[in-house]
């Protein structure tokens, strides 16, 4: 595949503004099941859940056949079908504070083309800078990946081995989670909600539940066993996880000075997702 016009995208900027409203975050407690009454005005917005902001909303005329924005406007227009959220790397430079405006620049930094185990392969990266009173608060680059549909019959991606887990936990989200969390988050993605296109079209035998959502859950394992704030959080996207599947979140022991290991399994034992916390 030849991506070089793709790569013209390299530099765009879009910036925008939102208000860090308090009963948006309630609501993502609510959601997850936690405690709301500790959300309150000027507080410390939780890890990740930035992206509860800053929505996008276009109209249906400017949406792709999977729910997402069409391509060619910010995000350049790969031609392969199907878009998944990969991974990141976030750096927490200051609290984002509840209930006071803040601001986002986000710019195309890479556009690069691979060969995988399931074909061609196509990742963007972008970087977001989040600030607010105008202070650099959160720095983000946010790796988006591009990919074939898979084939009929097709092997699963190679889980990799984890470390051993000292400390676990589990959690079972169901349809009505995935529901809310899409619709905070503005997410039209249908791999979360149309379980006919899941099947039909991406090659999924259930709704996949949102790699964001499993990203902040693991960000906030990791803060609570370590009881500080996260200074920075590297994760990556290992293999879908889909609903009607009890997870399990694990830490490995860390020593003194090295990041905590953290991840999410599937009920087979695979890796669904892999992090690593700095505090």
């Amino acid at each position: 595949m030849d991506i070089t016009h793709l790569q013209g995208w390299i530099g765009r900027e879009t910036f925008s503004q939102d208000l860090l409203s308090l009963r948006h975050a309630r609501l993502m407690a609510a959601t997850l099941g936690l405690d709301q009454d500790n959300l309150v005005e000027d507080s410390a917005l939780p890890p990740l859940w930035h992206w509860l902001y800053f929505l996008e909303g276009l109209p249906p005329a400017e949406l792709g056949r999977d729910g997402h924005p069409a391509r060619g406007g910010f995000l350049p227009p790969v031609p392969l079908p199907n878009r998944m959220w990969a991974g990141g790397t976030l750096d927490f430079l200051r609290p984002l504070r509840l209930g006071r405006p803040a601001e986002k620049r986000s710019r195309i930094q890479s556009v690069e083309h691979k060969q995988g185990r399931s074909g061609e392969l196509v990742f963007v990266t972008v970087e977001h800078l989040l600030s607010q009173d105008g202070e650099l608060a959160l720095r983000e680059l946010h790796d988006i990946v591009y990919k074939e549909a898979p084939r009929p019959g097709s092997a699963p991606v190679a889980s990799p081995t984890p470390p051993a887990s000292i400390r676990s936990a589990s959690y079972r989200p169901d349809s009505t989670q995935l529901f809310r969390y899409s619709a905070l988050t503005f997410n039209g993605h249908r791999i979360h909600y149309d379980l006919d296109y899941c099947r039909q079209v991406e090659g999924y035998d259930n709704l996949v539940i949102h790699g964001p959502l499993n990203a902040t859950l693991l960000a906030q394992w990791a803060q609570d066993i370590a009881q500080r704030p996260l200074r920075r959080f590297v994760y990556r996207g290992v293999s879908p996880a889909l609903l009607g599947q009890t997870l399990s979140l694990h830490c490995a022991a860390a020593g003194a000075g090295e990041p905590l290991k953290v991840w999410v399994t599937l009920e087979s034992g695979a890796v669904s997702m892999q992090a690593e916390a700095f505090f």
